[in-house]
């Protein structure tokens, strides 16, 4: 689905700059959504691994949901995370892929990279590297990498279809995507899908999950699996948009037909 001509495509890009610029750099502040620590322990990160991951970068963690689980990374295994923010689900990845495994992250905000590339440095997560680049257009040869992951990030895209082409693109045969994104029930009304600032909080880009799915389906991957995550937002209009609408978070995993 394409929906250019429902949604500034500047104005949002600008819009998701300027939030995840502040989530980078500014943390302590609210939000429409939880992050931190104790959102990631929530969605089911384990405590344990997450000690060995910079805690700057889990301080700007603004996932929606864990699919980990789904993803069951193995060593040596080839990772690409789709919208990486400050690092942590790249660390989180990388301390399962090990010495022998790569993990790139992809992101387009100047300032999420930087502190990613940073803490990558300084904590010597040498299987680690970090791109400038957009989740529609990866800088990845076609069939390399043995899973492709994401949080919370699909949603933004008003080219989700180009997403997971990509996606599928970049797989091997057999390869896995395991994501987490905001979906809705009902078709989100024009006053919010049309606005730039409810799509960079993750609330106006989310489609309806049936939608969702066949975009997926239709890229040549297959759902086998999926789960709803205790995932809130915090402000009161996110809420009722969640309330009226039917917004959740869900984590799933497909597998590219060979």
């Amino acid at each position: 689905m394409n929906v250019f001509t429902e949604v500034n495509q500047r104005e949002l890009e600008e819009k998701v700059k300027k939030m995840y610029r502040e989530v980078a750099l500014h943390p302590e502040i609210t939000y429409h959504f939880e992050m931190g620590r104790a959102l990631a322990e929530n969605l089911g990160y384990s405590s344990g691994l997450l000690n060995k991951i910079p805690r700057q970068s889990i301080d700007s963690f603004a996932g929606v949901g864990y699919h980990f689980d789904l993803a069951d990374l193995k060593e040596g295994e080839s990772v690409i995370d789709l919208g990486s923010g400050s690092g942590m689900d790249a660390f989180f990845a990388a301390l399962q892929v090990g010495d022998r495994g790569e993990v790139i992250g992809v992101d387009m905000t100047p300032e999420q990279l930087a502190k990613a590339t940073t803490l990558r440095d300084q904590f010597n997560f040498h299987q680690v590297v970090f791109h400038n680049s957009y989740i529609e257009s990866l800088p990845v040869l076609p069939k390399s990498v043995d899973v492709v992951i994401s949080n919370g990030v699909i949603n933004l895209s008003p080219q989700k279809s180009k997403v997971f082409r990509e996606a599928a693109r970049v797989l091997k045969p057999g390869g896995r995507l395991a994501v987490s994104d905001i979906v809705t029930a009902l078709k989100l009304p024009g006053n919010i899908s049309c606005n730039a600032t409810l799509w960079a909080a993750c609330i106006g880009g989310a489609m309806q999950k049936d939608d969702y799915y066949s975009l997926i389906k239709n890229a040549g991957l297959h759902v086998v699996e999926d789960k709803i995550n205790p995932y809130e937002f915090l402000s009161k209009g996110a809420r009722g948009a969640t309330r009226d609408y039917g917004i959740q978070s869900i984590s799933l995993l497909a597998i590219k037909e060979r």
